[in-house]
């Protein structure tokens, strides 16, 4: 499995996340699993601003 890290995150989105954890009985970084997983499978590249990739995959969500 990959990791993913998230830099300058404004503290009251880590505190909302760190709450929402502890409502559903779960782990911060669990939570943050399971926010990703429930993110919709949808858009292209030609939607979102690419960085440092060229552009190499068609998909967002591949």
């Amino acid at each position: 499995m990959a990791d993913l890290l998230v830099r300058g995150v404004d503290p009251a989105v880590v505190r909302a996340l760190k709450k929402r954890a502890g409502d559903h009985g779960r782990s911060a970084a669990a939570e943050h699993r399971a926010s990703l997983a429930a993110m919709p499978d949808v858009g292209r590249d030609a939607d979102f601003a690419r960085h440092q990739d060229g552009g190499a995959s068609a998909d967002v969500f591949d």
